[in-house]
């Protein structure tokens, strides 16, 4: 079963599915600022564009491009700005 889910007004859109070993949701953003909650640990890949990413108790941004992945731990909260409508794949656990 899919999962439709809309965030921050229509800007942020993702499918939740089942993949062979973890939950995951695959999206789009549109440009903007957006701050997430994890509730347990994420690894979010790059599909297409770019997220320019501060993670929990990062000093500095870092700018991550299609193909690259980065992990957030449960319990925290990460903060993005996206400069093009951008793609990801996040999986859960």
């Amino acid at each position: 079963m899919l999962d439709v889910n809309e965030y921050f007004d229509g800007k942020v859109k993702s499918i939740g599915f089942q993949t062979e070993t973890l939950p995951a949701t695959v999206g789009v953003m549109a440009p903007g600022e957006y701050r997430f909650d994890t509730s347990q640990p994420e690894t979010m890949t790059v599909v297409s564009g770019a997220l320019i990413v501060k993670l929990p108790d990062a000093k500095e941004w870092r700018t991550f491009n299609a193909g690259d992945r980065f992990e957030v731990a449960a319990n925290l909260a990460f903060d993005l700005q996206v400069k093009v409508d951008t793609a990801y794949l996040c999986t859960y656990g």
